[in-house]
């Protein structure tokens, strides 16, 4: 089967495509590389690919195409909040003509990379999928709005499956540093200090981006009555934690550190905990990465390349810092593509 990728060469893109290769699927990317320049380690491996935005895909670039596994977007809620109707088109409308256009040109299967942040502002009580929205920013309500309108256009030649990711962490050699633990372990490295932006109370499910790439890859592989339509939670019930535990790891996996509050760390209203317990019973789901692991992890990588405080805080691997180097520089326009 031919699988396109969209998104392929992000900071998931790059972990799915080789899992996916190594599975004997044919893989194609679409994306349009505004993240070039921002590689952490070695160089993603090429593949053939569509090199254009997501908003300019046409039926052609889906001719042959089984799957489509839809990672493409402004990736998280800062980068979201940079301009609300900017996150609208790309991650709500262009998604849903993306799907429109699969089911047009015949693809089987639509997988999209949803959002656990899609629950918002919910509270304490582990949520499964059956419970009710609330996005607190435009980020969660484009991944709200893609659910609700790809939803409606499932039949029987079309499957549309929603997964709905906790927040990601892990090595990449498109590594992003805006994700709490990634985040928190390059605190910590670089300076010693475990820096919380929040007052560390609310609960957040986190899962590693080797694990997402594995969900999609099981759905991908599943039976069609078993995801037709479905949405799923992506991670594992055990791997909720308060951010302030996220810390206490941290602090405990990085020699010399120490959790500290940053001045402005007060409230944060994005507040939940996921059931994971769905994918399990469903699809035989398990994840293989925790949090402790995934600290290990990003602790060593750091060490080995020698990342500086700089590095992490700068331009290079923030995504909202990034697109607002390459707009002043005058590399893109105003809606985010490329200039000749």
């Amino acid at each position: 089967m031919k699988v396109l990728v969209t998104g392929h060469k992000g900071y998931i893109g790059v972990v799915l495509v080789p899992m996916l290769k190594k599975e004997g699927y044919e893989v194609v990317g679409l994306d349009s590389d505004l993240y070039q320049g921002c590689t952490f380690g070695k160089e993603p491996a090429e593949i053939p690919s569509v090199d254009k935005d997501l908003r300019d895909v046409e039926a052609k670039d889906l001719k042959g195409i089984g799957a489509v596994m839809h990672l493409a977007g402004l990736s998280n809620d800062p980068l979201g909040d940079l301009n609300e109707e900017l996150t609208y088109d790309i991650n709500y409308r262009a998604s849903v003509r993306l799907a429109k256009l699969c089911k047009e040109a015949g693809v089987e299967r639509y997988i999209f990379s949803s959002s656990c942040s899609n629950y918002g502002a919910a509270g304490n009580a582990p949520l499964e999928e059956t419970a009710g929205f609330n996005p607190v920013t435009a980020y969660g309500k484009s991944k709200v709005k893609v659910e609700q309108e790809v939803a409606t256009l499932a039949d029987n030649r079309f499957t549309p499956v929603f997964l709905r990711n906790a927040t990601a962490y892990g090595v990449s050699s498109r590594l992003r540093f805006d994700l709490v633990l990634n985040n928190l372990v390059a605190w910590a490295f670089t300076t010693g200090s475990v820096r919380m932006k929040s007052d560390g109370e609310p609960w957040r499910p986190i899962v590693h981006i080797e694990d997402i790439s594995a969900a999609f890859i099981a759905v991908l592989k599943a039976p069609k009555e078993l995801v037709h339509n479905e949405a799923f939670n992506v991670g594992a019930t055990e791997e909720n934690y308060q951010i302030k535990t996220i810390a206490r790891i941290v602090e405990e996996t990085v020699p010399n550190s120490k959790v500290e509050f940053a001045k402005e760390a007060g409230p944060d209203k994005r507040n939940y905990r996921v059931n994971c317990s769905k994918i399990q019973r469903v699809l035989g789901f398990r994840t293989k990465w925790t949090a402790r692991q995934g600290a290990e992890q990003l602790y060593k990588a750091y060490k080995e390349l020698g990342i500086t405080l700089q590095d992490f805080e700068g331009d290079r691997y923030c995504r909202i810092a990034h697109i607002k180097m390459l707009l002043k520089k005058g590399s893109l326009d105003n809606s985010l593509r490329w200039k000749e």
